[in-house]
């Protein structure tokens, strides 16, 4: 298997990944089924109507059976009434779609290995930016991303990086541990810390079988 390797922005030189993690091939069907259950999780599911029972309305009828030349009526709380409640209408609810944890960690390696594999993955080094400088963000981008339609991750520790780059137009920046798959592979370019790297393999990895771990006790 070849290296993998992802190039740091804005600066000369590579950073080696682990092809465990970065070397995953691409799982189209588990990575849709993770993004689905991600994006549904992140519904509100308040949308709520009343119903005939619910609405502010008088439960008399509304006029005498007989005698006025008009159809039948009932009460007016009816649906097909203005003023009355909706016939199956939305009410809050839960969307979650579950998902295995080893189903969603191959997913995002998957995902991971689909930027470093087309060389959409760039690295920022740690230090890099001794104060945030947002023109100096902009001048990193320059020749890796067109357009710079990016998401960046970085832990909360590398403050002086997320400063500099989230006022850049088309720049979504977000934290490592709140980065979900749908995050990773919606995004045109992915660029990462070398902190997030670290979490991001953290994330990813999976858990050592009870053999392996027996076997190195």
């Amino acid at each position: 298997m070849a290296k993998v390797s992802a190039p740091y922005i804005g600066k000369a030189g590579k950073v080696d990944l682990d092809e465990a993690i970065f070397g995953e091939p691409f799982h189209m069907s588990l990575v849709h089924e993770t993004v689905r259950a991600e994006l549904a999780a992140r519904r509100r599911g308040t949308a709520s109507t009343r119903t005939r029972a619910e609405v502010a309305m008088t439960g008399a009828k509304a006029f005498r059976q007989k005698g006025t030349g008009r159809a039948r009526a009932g009460a007016l709380s009816t649906p097909q009434r203005t003023g009355g409640g909706v016939a199956f209408g939305p009410k809050p609810r839960g969307y979650a779609v579950k998902v295995n944890r080893k189903a969603r960690r191959r997913a995002l390696r998957a995902a991971l290995s689909l930027h470093a594999g087309r060389g959409s993955l760039g690295v920022v080094a740690a230090g890099q930016f001794d104060e945030p400088s947002t023109r100096a963000a902009a001048k990193a981008l320059d020749g890796f991303s067109e357009g710079r339609a990016l998401v960046l991750l970085a832990p909360d520790s590398d403050e002086t990086c997320v400063k500099s780059f989230r006022n850049l137009r088309g720049v979504d920046v977000l934290p490592v541990e709140a980065a979900g798959v749908c995050d990773v592979v919606g995004a045109s370019r992915l660029v990462v810390s070398e902190g997030a790297i670290e979490r991001l393999v953290a994330m990813a990895r999976a858990p050592e079988s009870r053999s392996t771990e027996e076997a190195a006790a």
